[in-house]
């Protein structure tokens, strides 16, 4: 009765109004944590089955039509941190943490953690910019933007070893 109870639930959150107030109740009614001020866009789904294994800090914003899945087999949930903005159609997986006053651009699937203040995009979503300040609803997207500091490519990501039998450059070789 209560997988009823709780799907029943997600359906009237994910339609009827109040971004702040009817929604939230609804979710925490279903067991999701829920901090103050958070926003939950229309259409957004909340693990179905595992709600309690999701935590929203305080401040967060979840965008129209986000996913967010947050049990498979032996996984820990999903927190998204204090003043974090996930935009439209951003898909959450297992696992994750979306650090504080980080941006998860629209239609990006975040597979791994995301660090505080960083701007990710992508499937699979990756960093392409440090905050300056959080998104939030006080802070103007120019003003977000002007703070914007790109990541250069290949920056956050670890180089791959080389496969057997892969050729390495004459670059890399040492000299003499």
């Amino acid at each position: 009765m209560r997988g009823v109870l709780n799907r029943i639930l997600q359906l009237l959150a994910r339609i009827l109004p109040g971004a702040q107030t009817l929604r939230v109740v609804l979710h925490r009614a279903r067991g999701v944590r829920i901090g103050k001020k958070v926003w939950i866009g229309y259409d957004v789904i909340l693990d179905t089955s595992r709600p309690f294994l999701i935590t929203l800090d305080d401040g967060c914003s979840l965008s129209m039509r986000v996913t967010i899945v947050a049990h498979f087999r032996g996984s820990t949930g999903v927190k998204i941190e204090r003043d974090a903005f996930i935009g439209p159609g951003a898909i959450i997986l297992p696992n994750v943490v979306i650090g504080e006053g980080a941006v998860v651009t629209a239609g990006s699937v975040v597979t791994r953690s995301v660090p505080a203040m960083t701007v990710v995009q992508g499937n699979p979503a990756i960093p392409i910019a440090k905050c300056g300040i959080p998104l939030r609803t006080d802070v103007t997207l120019k003003e977000f933007s002007r703070q914007l500091q790109p990541i250069r490519a290949g920056q956050t990501r670890q180089p791959k070893p080389p496969s057997q039998g892969s050729v390495v450059p004459l670059a890399t070789k040492s000299a003499g």
